[in-house]
């Protein structure tokens, strides 16, 4: 199954390399005021949708474009087919397609593909997570003055009034830098190879963060909400490596999402 979805991951990569290229504005359409969608989102969603219940009939699917597909198995495929479409617009390397299998709720398999950097990073539970074929852990900085951490404002995208700039304004000068990427997928990944600390956000859907936060888990990453529970990403989302992720959870827990 995992080298199915890693086969799909990269054909859908090529059709967001073909579809960056040739990109124009009669390809955008608006969501929203700044919630951007191309016709190259729905059209790799399209693909990997048909692909797996082709190879997969009886198992649920949930994309950012299109909706759900309900099933009974218990087994649902979810697929954001570019996470990081301003990134993706802008023709910048940082957005990713990460598809995910959810066995009753929780998360058992996760694939993204950065294809403008030529990263697939994925993970099967109880398996370790790789990018490549090379097995990836998370960091070992323990104090948050040694650490780099990325974030996102999805929150501001959306007009939230509760947003992410006073958490931003109080976490940052604690670090010792921060990223920012556009890609949730892609900020948990990072986490889960090390090359970032840490990671939060909120205002994110599930879409966003499934494939990467069983990529982090079994490179010994945590994630929770903001308050350390597990409503994330309802209640926002919280990850760095079990040292930082107490540290950072403190902070962020006299801060309200809702």
């Amino acid at each position: 199954m995992i080298s199915f979805i890693k086969n799909l991951a990269l054909q859908a990569g090529r059709l967001c390399l073909e579809g960056q290229k040739n990109l124009s504005l009669h390809d955008l359409e608006f969501k929203s005021e700044k919630d951007i969608v191309t016709e190259t989102d729905k059209e790799v969603e399209a693909f990997l949708v048909k692909a797996i219940l082709a190879r997969y009939p009886d198992h649920g699917v949930l994309g950012e474009e299109y909706g759900a597909v309900q099933t009974k198995s218990g087994l649902r495929w979810i697929i954001d087919p570019i996470d990081g479409t301003t990134s993706f617009v802008h023709r910048l390397p940082f957005y990713s397609i990460s598809i995910a299998l959810e066995k009753e709720g929780e998360p058992v398999l996760g694939v993204v593909y950065a294809p403008a950097l030529n990263q697939l990073f994925y993970a099967e539970k109880g398996k370790g997570a790789f990018v490549g074929d090379t097995a990836i852990h998370v960091s070992e900085t323990r104090e948050l003055d040694k650490a780099v951490m990325a974030t996102g404002f999805a929150c501001l995208r959306a007009g939230r009034q509760n947003n992410n700039l006073p958490i931003f304004n109080e976490i940052v000068p604690k670090l010792r830098d921060i990223r920012r990427f556009g890609s949730a997928a892609l900020d948990l990944c990072y986490t889960a190879l090390g090359s970032l600390d840490g990671f939060w956000e909120m205002n994110l859907n599930i879409y966003d963060i499934a494939a990467g936060t069983i990529i982090l888990k079994e490179a010994g990453g945590v994630v929770t909400d903001f308050t350390g529970g597990r409503q994330f990403p309802e209640k926002g989302i919280a990850a760095a490596n079990k040292a930082l992720h107490n540290e950072l959870v403190r902070i962020l827990t006299g801060f309200h999402v809702l």
